[in-house]
């Protein structure tokens, strides 16, 4: 554990892969300039590698204040000891106040290590993230800009936010597309600072032989229009609606939890605070109730249309357009008449 130090920066993990950077990586960029302008100090990322040219200004222009390269031919593959070795190196050198990383299986792999080897607190997948003065319930005391680390309990049931008075630096992983990312500012200026750390040989234990990497079979995030569906869509089987009408459209298939639970499709379609955050221009939602948690992931949507045979159903309260009917009637009406739109132009 090192000491508080509040003037202490605001850091990202830039984890990459082949010399590219998570999309979460950027999108984490952007949150740390907002933290690190709330608090008055700078943003800092710490970048880890073999061939990492350009990454850097790829960062700075994202809001990064000074970027902390390792570069070492050792550390062109990932590997959980000697990764850690470097930022605990930073950690220790530098002293952030906040650490950040996205919470991508190696982000989950990276960041335990790293707050174990610091002795500081850690809360994994969160979903947002704010600096507020908290009073302590046992003590009284105050404690003024901490990290609000907000996510998802007991199954998504509850939102906990989880502070941390005393084992710093604070630290969190992050889910990817909770955060929005901005436009990147190709004059922003910052410093890159090269950092050499001693590894051992023991630390490269592994020898890498084959890599294979499983493409993603869909990207929600990158979706412009979804069509999703919920348990009111009633079986895996009538859940081909919801395929018919994203053909139709040209859009990509999502659900809720309710749906994935039910086995009508696969968790990788989850949308919500459990799956994945969207932000399309089009969002269709057909037999989905709006629970919170559902809503969270895809109320930013451009435009929201809601399909539900329950006027009171909370979707409506998020969408721009709603249709109360029988998804099973109102759903072929669209794919009926969208197929003769597209015959027609």
């Amino acid at each position: 554990m090192i000491e508080v130090n509040r003037e202490g920066e605001v850091w990202v993990y830039a984890e990459q892969q082949a010399g590219t950077l998570r999309d979460v990586v950027l999108e984490l960029c952007c949150k740390a300039r907002e933290l690190a302008d709330r608090l008055g100090v700078s943003a800092g990322a710490v970048l880890v590698g073999a061939k990492l040219d350009g990454l850097p200004e790829q960062l700075i222009a994202h809001g990064i204040d000074h970027v902390y390269v390792t570069a070492d031919e050792r550390l062109g593959h990932y590997q959980t000891g000697s990764y850690a070795e470097v930022i605990c190196h930073n950690i220790q050198k530098h002293k952030p106040q906040i650490v950040l990383y996205g919470a991508t299986p190696l982000g989950r792999d990276l960041a335990p290590r790293v707050a174990s080897a610091m002795r500081a607190g850690m809360t994994a997948d969160c979903t947002d993230l704010d600096i507020k003065d908290v009073t302590e319930p046992r003590s009284k005391e105050t404690h003024s800009n901490l990290l609000l680390q907000i996510r998802p309990a007991f199954g998504g049931n509850i939102i906990a936010t989880i502070v941390n008075y005393d084992m710093w630096p604070q630290m969190a992983t992050v889910r990817e597309g909770v955060i929005a990312m901005h436009d990147p500012d190709p004059k922003r200026k910052g410093r890159v600072i090269s950092e050499t750390v001693p590894l051992d040989d023991t630390l490269f234990a592994l020898k890498l032989i084959e890599e294979h990497i499983e493409p993603r079979s869909i990207n929600l995030k990158g979706a412009r229009v979804i069509v999703a569906g919920g348990a009111g869509v009633g079986s895996k089987a009538n859940f081909r609606l919801i395929h018919e009408l994203a053909g139709a459209i040209g859009g990509a298939v999502g659900a809720s939890r309710a749906a994935v639970d039910g086995g009508y499709i696969g968790k990788e379609h989850q949308i919500g605070q459990t799956g994945t955050t969207v932000r399309p221009a089009l969002y269709i939602a057909a037999g989905i109730s709006g629970a919170v948690q559902h809503r969270a992931g895809m109320e930013e949507s451009a435009k929201i249309i809601a399909i539900n045979n329950d006027p009171e159903s909370p979707i409506f309260s998020v969408s721009h357009y709603g249709i109360v009917g029988d998804l099973n009637q109102v759903i072929p009406m669209m794919v009926k008449t969208l197929k003769e739109r597209g015959v027609a132009e």
